[in-house]
């Protein structure tokens, strides 16, 4: 593998820019002619081998792709439009050339929804893994970007699709040598692990709910609704009261909690990496909301209501009992460091 011949192989291949791309792959910087009457989004990931995700049980493509939904995600939650990405790799030995590009066909299946633009980036060797960043710029009309921090006492809590999939497709990954003892269903099986090989991000709906106002805020799940919820919690200075009876869940996710003696309503706390949007809503935008979902066809579940701050962070159970939200998500340096 020689890293200049590696750069014009991938510019041939993945570089194809529109008119907005005034010079992309090939020069010290990209040059990009910004949109009118928009402000620029930008947000970056890093993925670690070890830490993020392991070559033994996912492919290259499927690593590729995660990471640009990592990033996907991140822009829909602010209501963005993603417009382009640069992808920076530091690979080990044991990696050549179609092993890279492996990688470069996953984002590519990603961002392609999207008509994302691949304009730059950076290769270097590694002697200690894989390593791969990706910087996505996107854009958003002036004064409509979602954030975090617009969240208001009464204001509906919503979350797209269905909670805890992804953890329970690692668990069940990590669980193959003895997965006899598992009893779940091969098309359950199938599902969760999709979901944590393949995840979906929602830029198209964070565009509609920033476009027409209906969110007041938003974040989107990587790490945990537990620990999601807290951050957006905490930038807008609110309470919450989380209903667990309401928290949309697959037949997959019950099944392998039934399986493997877990409580799904922990499974849908815990776990990070579904990419879903966690959103609020207003009472007086609730019914155009919910009329848009039933036109589009999404699956939007209201899961709790914004309280004061002097409320706390709650969660009621399925029996009613009020009780103190735990936070079981994901954080780096937490402890050992390995995620």
């Amino acid at each position: 593998m020689r890293e200049f011949a590696l750069i014009e192989h991938i510019r041939r291949r993945f570089g194809r820019t529109g008119p907005s791309v005034v010079r992309g792959i090939g020069d010290d910087a990209a040059v990009l002619t910004p949109p009118p009457g928009r402000q620029l989004v930008m947000t970056t990931d890093l993925l670690t081998e070890g830490v993020h995700f392991d070559r033994q049980t996912a492919s290259l493509e499927e690593i590729g792709y995660k990471a640009a939904i990592a990033n996907l995600s991140d822009l829909a939650a602010m209501g963005a439009r993603p417009d382009y990405v640069l992808v920076s790799l530091a690979c080990p030995s044991d990696c050549a050339t179609p092993d890279i590009l492996r990688l470069y066909r996953g984002m590519a299946d990603a961002c392609r929804p999207y008509r994302v633009a691949l304009v730059g980036g950076d290769t270097s060797a590694s002697r200690s893994g894989l390593f791969l960043s990706l910087t996505v710029t996107g854009s958003v009309p002036i004064g409509k970007a979602l954030l975090r921090s617009g969240a208001r006492p009464g204001d509906r809590l919503y979350v797209t699709g269905t909670l805890g999939d992804a953890l329970a497709g690692l668990q069940v990954l990590g669980k193959k040598r003895r997965a006899s003892s598992l009893r779940l269903s091969s098309a359950a099986r199938r599902v969760l692990i999709e979901r944590h090989r393949r995840p979906i991000a929602h830029p198209r709906l964070g565009q509609m709910l920033s476009g027409h106002r209906l969110a007041s805020a938003a974040i989107d799940l990587s790490d945990g609704l537990s620990g999601d919820l807290r951050h957006l919690c905490e930038q807008s200075r609110v309470g919450v009261e989380l209903d667990a009876a309401a928290l949309p869940m697959s037949p997959a996710l019950r099944a392998y909690a039934r399986s493997s003696g877990t409580d799904p309503i922990t499974l849908a706390l815990q776990g990070g990496e579904d990419y879903e949007l966690l959103f609020t809503v207003p009472p007086s935008k609730e019914r155009v909301l919910l009329r848009m979902a039933q036109r589009t066809g999404r699956r939007l579940t209201r899961i709790g209501l914004i309280k004061p701050a002097r409320f706390g962070r709650q969660i009621k159970d399925v029996t009613g009992r009020l009780r103190r939200l735990p936070n079981t998500s994901y954080e780096h340096f937490r402890s050992s460091g390995v995620k």
